[in-house]
């Protein structure tokens, strides 16, 4: 269906039968009386009082009533709503009454209505507005008069407030509609109190924003893209076919042979764009972008205040602004086609195996969303190799861990070894070969091979970084971003509503005291509050967390003492895995709270500093977000890892933590395990209950209250319950959107998960895989169902995440360094094995870490009471520990084996961060961040445009050059067959020619 352009009259017929462009008129919403011109029915039509100094000092946000500023009554209405019989045209919504202009974005208000009268029906209200026009041309309505639309005749009460927010979306309106946008009012809606504006761009409007935009078109110029040739297409052929199930259905994954050239768009070189179909040249996501970057430069002026689109927004004068979903119907028959694509091979759980349809997304949503999925199936791809390995790795474990010979050892009923207690009085001797589950349980990841991980993980981390970079690059081209940056900096300078109303408040107060009317701005003096509140809350809430880690240390420690005193024996054997298992919940739990209201905080705390930008405002609000999420969640993790068993002392001479609590020890096999276990349930219960639960139970419990409300308050009037819902109405129930931020949060948390400990947990990339398949689709099926449609926003690169994650895949390396050396036992067995060990085997090592203690040097009050389940008098305990024997000289001094393990185990971070590092800059420099073929295409297409221009400049000249010929020959002729006045018409000749070339 074609896209019909407005109609202009000159001369209208004066009768009282409306003309054909008044009928066209009316389908775009405007009121055109008999006798009347379009072109006067779309004048501007409202004036305002200039206010006095007294009433500039008006509240910014909180405008109290009219009066307060100075309104006078527009003279007439410049939208308002047709008769219900051209409802069947209006494709469920998607368009205009007249069923051919479609809906490009959408303005929605509240109004308040009269509980006492009903809504009047369209037709009434219609008649009332066309009344009032006729009767208003020389006077002025007060606020909430008979043409009042959005109230009902028999109002008994008016409202100043509502009224003033009226007047400003009539002016806004007006406005728009003077930037050549065409509007369309709908008040009766079957929603309580809610009246929608649709707004629908031209061709023309589209033409020209385009070009101020600098959006790139294709043009019909059409080259062929380079081929791989011999064993490389033979390799493509064969891996397409392999790859054949897994694609999704749709034209964008088929491999593409030709290529349009692209262009800025420009009105005068319109016959160089391939405009062959001119109903999809500007598709949805783009007319919808172009609407929103008039809606933010449009103002609507009171006084001194001028307020755009997020103002107004942001004061309430509308309640939301955002494009259409396509939905199941559409004006346009390839936007519902995408729409079905996106829904059946990208938002569904049955095609989880399929490559996603970046193209689509992009088509639909925007290149800035359609890089977070590119980005998110990118890292789900290179998870795939990393859980595969991580397999082999915990299956080496498993399969040697009946050959381990520390762990044996320790398993041995043989070796009668009896250990000290595990606290003071209460805690009773135990023997080593009661840990003999804990031992072989940590050899899983404790092993060998952890190593080897670990230096896979963080060449994985810097490969990863480098193939997403040359991805973004093939995305850059194939959605033609690549000469961007100049673009970018244009589009992202608008100032955000908090920071105009913060400029004018200042302005204002300047003003009453030195009567200066110079553009103001905020400086760093005018934020220093806000800094000093960002850094003093930052600091509270991680001195918080560390608080809340103290707390659960706390807990484990008398949670430990009193299972020990239990009169359960099963309750005293599992001490351990009780207090690790509860001690690990209380912790998840902790975090997910903390997550959410470090969120808001995190907010807050960017919205006070009042940042000009969006862009700005973002970034610092990823910062905060990122920091304070950071600590809540590895802050657990970094005391078990770097911190637990540190600490204790020893027999006979503890750290307490306050009064008889003892430091936590770790168990006989070392803190791994432990780490493993909180590392594990954190990370999956952060997955499973807040990114997958939370985004599937809170947003349809929100849309359930919506519905529910919205059911109760429409169900008094039958007559709006029965009516269908229109797209517009469905829109408005769905969540808005409220940025990436959110989504790119929690994987570069997971990702941290991955890298940063993932020498404990070598099944950590499995499960973030297993995650990630479910959650590509659970964040389709969010966006394409559960929010409202997102602006479309140009970007060629993922932004500041990009840095944080390299920052992470950096700090993996030290950390896992760090773990592999302190955590783990790894290096104390290679200094046994090489050094200390006497038939070059391990047999002996778990003798060789455990010191000796006599008991009588317990200190008063801290021996155990009682001993009659070990069977037999405890002279000498065990402890893990690098000391002197009590029967040496220097009893209970630190062993020097203790500082040789200590320098291999610094050795080894130095040598081990360094190899690692060198390794992953290795990586990165061998592997190009632009491919070799899109280098090649982007000269290409350099080329091919300059040619292109020269071809086109030539063909002017020609005509010129043509034309001159003609033009001259002519004039001889002419001048021949008139001879008397040949050398006039010679000269009048080549100044005409002369003229004509300047013209032209």
């Amino acid at each position: 269906m074609d896209e019909k352009e407005p109609v202009d009259h000159e001369d209208p017929p004066t009768t009282d039968v409306w003309s054909t462009a008044d009928q066209h008129a009316a389908c775009r919403g405007l009121k055109v009386q008999p006798g009347e011109s379009l072109h006067d029915t779309m004048k501007e039509n409202e004036k305002y009082h200039v206010t006095s100094d007294q009433e500039k000092g008006v509240h910014i946000i909180n405008i109290k009533a009219i009066e307060d500023i100075g309104y006078i009554q527009p003279d007439t209405l410049l939208l308002n709503s047709l008769g219900a019989d051209q409802d069947s045209a209006c494709k469920h919504g998607l368009c205009f009454r007249d069923g051919q202009r479609k809906v490009d974005y959408i303005l929605a208000y509240t109004y308040k209505k009269s509980s006492g009268s009903r809504t009047p029906s369209r037709k009434s209200l219609h008649s009332n507005s066309l009344h009032m026009s006729r009767n208003s041309k020389d006077g002025h309505h007060l606020p909430g008069g008979t043409g009042d639309v959005e109230f009902a005749e028999t109002e008994p009460k008016m409202d100043y407030h509502e009224d003033d927010k009226r007047f400003r979306r009539e002016e806004y309106e007006g406005n728009l509609m003077e930037t050549g946008l065409e509007l369309e009012k709908d008040d009766e809606t079957k929603m309580h109190g809610v009246g929608f504006v649709k707004i629908h761009a031209p061709w023309n409007v589209l033409c020209r924003e385009a070009e101020f935009m600098k959006l790139k078109m294709p043009t019909k110029k059409v080259y062929h893209l380079n081929q791989n040739q011999g064993l490389m297409q033979k390799l493509g052929s064969v891996l397409q076919k392999i790859t054949e199930p897994i694609q999704p259905k749709v034209a964008s994954h088929r491999p593409h042979t030709v290529k349009h050239l692209s262009y800025p768009f420009s009105r005068e070189k319109q016959h160089m764009f391939d405009m062959s179909d001119k109903e999809s040249f500007f598709d949805s996501k783009t007319r919808s972008s172009i609407v929103y970057e008039i809606l933010k430069r449009t103002t609507c002026t009171k006084a001194k205040y001028s307020m755009g689109i997020t103002s107004l927004l942001a004061n309430g004068v509308y309640s939301a602004a955002y494009p259409l979903h396509d939905g199941a119907f559409n004006c346009y028959v390839l936007s519902r086609f995408t729409f079905q694509l996106l829904c059946d091979e990208w938002a569904s759980y049955g095609v989880f195996y399929k490559y996603q349809p970046v193209d689509l997304v992009r088509k639909y949503f925007g290149e800035k969303i359609a890089l977070y999925f590119a980005w998110l199936g990118v890292y789900t791809q290179m998870l795939i190799p990393a859980s595969i390995v991580g397999i082999i790795v915990f299956l080496y474990g498993c399969a040697t861990v009946d050959e381990d010979i520390p762990s044996m050892e320790m398993c041995d009923q043989r070796n009668n070894l009896t250990m000290c207690p595990l606290c003071d009085k209460t805690c009773n001797y135990w023997k080593i070969s009661s840990a003999c589950a804990t031992a072989r349980a940590s050899h899983l990841f404790d092993n060998p091979a952890t190593v080897f991980f670990s230096v896979f993980m963080a060449l994985w981390a810097a490969t990863f970084m480098e193939h997403w970079k040359r991805r973004q690059m093939r995305l850059n081209y194939r959605w033609d971003l690549t000469g961007f940056e100049e673009e970018e900096v244009s589009t992202k300078d608008h100032p955000r509503a908090e920071y105009e109303a913060k400029v004018l408040q200042k302005s204002l107060k300047k003003e009453r005291r030195c009567k200066e009317t110079e553009k103001e701005k905020l400086t760093w003096r005018d934020r220093v509050p806000a800094y000093v509140t960002n850094m003093v809350s930052i600091v509270f809430m991680i001195g918080l967390t560390f608080a809340i880690v103290f707390g659960v240390i706390v807990y484990r420690v008398s949670t430990a003492a009193a299972l020990a005193m239990s009169s359960n024996p099963s309750a005293r054997a599992n001490v351990r895995v009780t207090v690790t298992a509860t001690a690990v919940i209380i912790n998840l739990v902790v975090i997910l709270i903390l997550d959410e209201v470090y969120g808001c905080i995190a907010r807050w705390l960017t919205q006070i500093e009042v940042p000009k930008t969006d862009k700005t405002f973002e970034e610092r609000l990823i910062f905060k977000a990122f920091l304070l999420k950071f600590v809540n969640a590895y802050t657990p993790i970094f005391y078990v890892a770097f911190f637990k068993g540190r600490f204790v002392g020893r027999p006979g001479d503890y750290v307490y933590i306050f009064g008889s609590f003892r430091m936590e020890e770790c168990a006989p096999g070392g803190c791994l395990m432990e780490l493993c276990i909180q590392l594990s349930i954190i990370m999956l219960g952060k997955q499973l209950i807040q990114n997958n639960l939370f985004e599937i139970g809170i947003p349809k419990l929100k849309k359930l209250i919506r519905y529910l409300k919205s059911r109760r308050q429409t169900y008094m009037d039958h007559e709006e319950h029965m009516k269908r819902k229109q797209r517009y109405e469905l829109d408005y129930d769905l969540e808005p959107f409220a940025g990436l931020t959110p989504e790119y949060m929690e994987m570069i948390i997971q990702f941290g998960f991955v890298t940063l400990f993932v020498a404990s947990f070598p099944l950590a990339p499995l499960f973030a895989l297993l995650n990630n398949i479910i959650e590509i689709r659970l964040d389709a099926k969010k966006f394409v169902t559960e929010l409202r449609r997102p602006v479309a926003v140009r970007a060629k690169d993922i932004g500041i995440w990009y840095n944080i994650l390299r920052g992470i895949g950096k700090l993996s390396v030290i950390i896992n360094a760090f773990v592999i050396s302190f955590t783990s036992d790894f290096i104390p067995r290679l200094v046994y094995l090489y050094m200390y060990s006497p038939d070059g085997t391990m047999h002996g090592f778990l003798n060789n870490t455990l010191a000796y203690f006599n008991v009588s040097d317990f200190k008063p009050g801290t021996a155990p009471n009682i001993d009659q389940d070990i069977g037999y008098p405890v002279e000498i305990c065990r402890y893990k520990d690098y000391r002197e024997a009590p029967w040496s000289e220097n009893k209970y001094d630190i062993t020097k084996e203790f500082w040789a393990v200590l320098a291999a185990r610094l050795a080894f971070v130095i040598v081990f961060q360094n190899l690692v590092m060198f390794m992953s800059d290795f990586v990165d420099w061998i592997i190009p961040d632009i491919p070799k073929d899109i280098s090649e295409q982007i000269h290409r297409e350099k080329v091919l445009m300059v040619e292109v221009f020269l071809k086109e400049e030539q063909g002017k000249l020609q005509m010129l050059e043509t034309w001159k010929e003609h033009h001259d020959k002519k004039k001889v002729e002419n001048c021949n067959n008139q001879s008397p006045s040949r050398s006039r018409c010679n000269t009048g000749s080549t100044t005409s020619a002369y003229s004509h070339r300047v013209d032209v």
